[in-house]
C-alpha cells in the first residue's frame, strides 16, 4: 500500500520520527493491518518491538521497523560471562535481518544483577559490547542498551542508570553502540529529565515513552511534562526515532492520534 502524501509531508519536515511499540498499542482482537495503516495515515514513520513475521506489511504501508530485541532474555544479558557467546550468535543473527530489512537500532539488555556487582557486570557488558561492535559497524545498524527502571517493573535490573549505561558506551567507543534512554524508567529512577538528555544525548540513539506511573497515555493524568521534555531532545539536534510505548487506557487508534499531535507540537 502506498505511502499517504499527507504523510510524506509529515515526515518529510521534521528530522525527529515517531514510533510506537506494537506489544503495547496491539490487542487480541486487532487486525495488524488496520492498526498498522491507521498509525501510517496518522504520520507515524516507524514501529517498534514488532514480530518479525509482520515485518512485511508493516513496510508495505511506509513504516520502518525503529527498533527490535537483538537477543533473548532481559533478565540473562551482557553483564553475565556466561551468557556471552549465547548472546554473540543471536545479535550476529538479528544484524543480518536488521541490515536485510534496513532496522535502525537492536536493543540489548545488560540482565539483571544476580549478585554481580556494578564494576563487574560494567566490565562484562563492555566485553561483549567490543566483541560485536565491528558487526554492528559493518551492518550500519546500532546496539542500543535499554536503561529500564528496577524499582517497580524490572526488579534486579542493572543498567537503571544513565550514568551507569554512559559509562559502559563510552567504554565499548563505538558509533554503533548507544543507549535506548526510556522517559519513563529514568523518571521512575533518577528524575532530572531534561538536565540528563542535554548531557548525555551523544550517547543517546533512540528514545521511549510512557506516562508515569501507570505506564499510560502521554496525558494530565500522569507525572511527567513531556512537552518540555520532547523539546528537550528537539533542541540537542537528535535526529532519530521517539517511539511510544504505553499501555492506552482506550482505543489504541486515537491514543496513537493523540500522542502523535502532541508530540509533533514540541519535535517539529
Amino acid at each position: 500500500m502506498a505511502v499517504s502524501n499527507l504523510r510524506r509531508a509529515r515526515v518529510g519536515a521534521v528530522s525527529i520520527l515517531q514510533s510506537f511499540a506494537w506489544w503495547s498499542f496491539h490487542q487480541p482482537h486487532t487486525d495488524p493491518a488496520a492498526l498498522l495503516g491507521a498509525a501510517a495515515d496518522i504520520g507515524y514513520a516507524g514501529v517498534d518491538l514488532i514480530d518479525e513475521a509482520l515485518w512485511p506489511l508493516a513496510r508495505s504501508f511506509g513504516l520502518q521497523i525503529a527498533a527490535v530485541n537483538g537477543h533473548a532474555s532481559i533478565t540473562h544479558g551482557l553483564n553475565d560471562p556466561a551468557q556471552h557467546r549465547r548472546i554473540e550468535r543471536e545479535v550476529l543473527a538479528n544484524l543480518r535481518l536488521a541490515e536485510q530489512y534496513a532496522v535502525p537500532n537492536l536493543i540489548v539488555f545488560s540482565g539483571n544483577r544476580h549478585g554481580t556487582g556494578e564494576q563487574p557486570g560494567h566490565d562484562a557488558c563492555v566485553e561483549a559490547l567490543q566483541t560485536l561492535a565491528p558487526h554492528a559497524e559493518n551492518a550500519g545498524v546500532t546496539l542500543v542498551l535499554e536503561l529500564l527502571n528496577s524499582r517497580v517493573d524490572h526488579p534486579g535490573y542493572q543498567a537503571d542508570r544513565t550514568d551507569w549505561g554512559v559509562s559502559v558506551v563510552e567504554a565499548v567507543a563505538s558509533a554503533r553502540v548507544k543507549l535506548l534512554y526510556d522517559v519513563y524508567h529514568m523518571q521512575i529512577m533518577e528524575g532530572d529529565l531534561i538536565r540528563t538528555i542535554g548531557r548525555q544525548q551523544a550517547h543517546i540513539a533512540h528514545y521511549h515513552t510512557a506516562g508515569n506511573p501507570g505506564r499510560h497515555d502521554l496525558d494530565d493524568q500522569q507525572e511527567i511534562q513531556y512537552g518540555p521534555v520532547l523539546r528537550a531532545i528537539r533542541d540537542t539536534g537528535f535526529g532519530g526515532f521517539v517511539a511510544h510505548e504505553f499501555i492506552p487506557a482506550g482505543d489504541p487508534v486515537t491514543a496513537l492520534q493523540r500522542t502523535f499531535e502532541l508530540c509533533q507540537a514540541h519535535l517539529g
